[in-house]
């Protein structure tokens, strides 16, 4: 066979199997006219948690507005949630993908987790340009200026505290970028097939929480006695959640007769909540999924700062009226005025803010 230009440097190009434009119209490299040449190549270091690889999604948007024509990697412990259009290589977090990124040299990293181990992947990670987090004698500084904000608000409590920008927004400051309203992007999910009255306003209670923070847990009762009130005032009600929450789900739904589905995988959870009307939240993969899908949002909150969530105008955030909010406790201690706090939230105000929506 005998040797053709091959532009290995084009952005349809993967070198494995055929591009689109081969596909569609047959051409080769020396008398095609899709040939777009790369001009970044980028990689997004987001591990996780599952929310926050959702709510670093925006950044696609910017990259590919940016930078039209560049190559963007991505490396994860959540795959499944990466919009695979949207990017040339999704990596997972396993030791050979690590070397396969270590084997290209990036024109921009984007290393946003604040983790040590993080920090040193990006260090050794080859890139003209770098942003974002690394580590330094075992421990987490900044980049360059861009990223000296957030990390900052992590190490002082009282710059926390007064911070009045939302994560999304502090992200695209990390890159270099200025938020402008940028939405989610979501994977692939399918529309559950569940059995729904969708003549009634769809209500998802979301009971899930990372074990990471007790606190942002609302009792069980409560979720009852929210769910009775609901369906009361003729709302379908369904209620939702993890692995974690399934028998306490069963209870709620046994004793109010909310609807329940059991669980799901994370593209399947997005598929259901995208059924709902309104989702009631703490933060959790939940609240995330509920952004993305541009639903409106009750959200508990009380161990965050507040400004930190950011649902595009579609939400309300409801806390307990306590003056020891923010206090990113992982437990509860014997200093807590009251235990558990976020019951301070009365299922009667959570209805009050759905029946808000409801009219608007």
């Amino acid at each position: 066979m005998s040797l053709e230009k091959i532009n290995d440097d084009c952005l349809y190009f993967n070198g494995y199997v055929p591009c689109i434009p081969h596909k569609e119209k047959g051409v080769h490299c020396d008398n095609c006219l899709d040939y777009r040449k790369i001009d970044k190549k980028i990689l997004i270091l987001k591990l996780g948690a599952a929310g926050e690889v959702l709510r670093c999604t925006p950044l696609l948007r910017k990259i590919k507005k940016e930078y039209p024509n560049s190559r963007i990697f991505w490396l994860t412990q959540y795959p499944e949630l990466i919009p695979k259009n949207d990017v040339f290589k999704i990596y997972n977090f396993t030791e050979r993908e690590i070397e396969l990124i270590k084997d290209v040299e990036f024109d921009l990293l984007y290393s946003l987790d604040k983790h040590e181990e993080m920090g040193a992947l990006a260090n050794q990670i080859k890139s003209k340009v770098k942003k974002g987090f690394s580590q330094k004698d075992g421990v987490i500084i900044p980049f360059d200026e861009d990223a000296a904000h957030k990390w900052k608000t992590g190490i002082f409590n009282d710059l926390m505290k007064q911070n009045k920008k939302h994560y999304v927004e502090e992200i695209f400051e990390i890159c270099g970028f200025k938020f402008n309203e940028e939405r989610y992007l979501l994977p692939d999910y399918k529309k559950s097939e569940v059995k729904l009255d969708k003549t009634k306003k769809v209500v998802a209670l979301n009971t899930g929480i990372s074990e990471a923070w007790k606190p942002r847990e609302y009792s069980i009762d409560n979720w009852i006695k929210l769910s009775k009130l609901l369906i009361e005032k003729n709302y379908e009600v369904m209620v939702v959640g993890g692995p974690k929450e399934d028998e306490k789900n069963k209870k709620i739904s046994n004793e109010s007769k909310a609807k329940y589905f059991g669980t799901f995988s994370r593209q399947e959870f997005l598929g259901l909540l995208g059924l709902s009307d309104v989702v009631v939240t703490p933060v959790s993969f939940g609240f995330h999924a509920a952004v993305g899908l541009e639903k409106k949002i009750v959200l508990l909150n009380n161990v965050f700062n507040k400004s930190e969530f950011y649902m595009y105008g579609k939400g309300v955030t409801l806390e307990p009226d306590l003056s020891c909010l923010m206090c990113y406790k992982p437990n509860f201690d014997d200093k807590c005025p009251a235990v558990p706090c976020m019951d301070l939230v009365k299922p009667e105000r959570i209805f009050e803010e759905i029946e808000k929506f409801s009219v608007r």
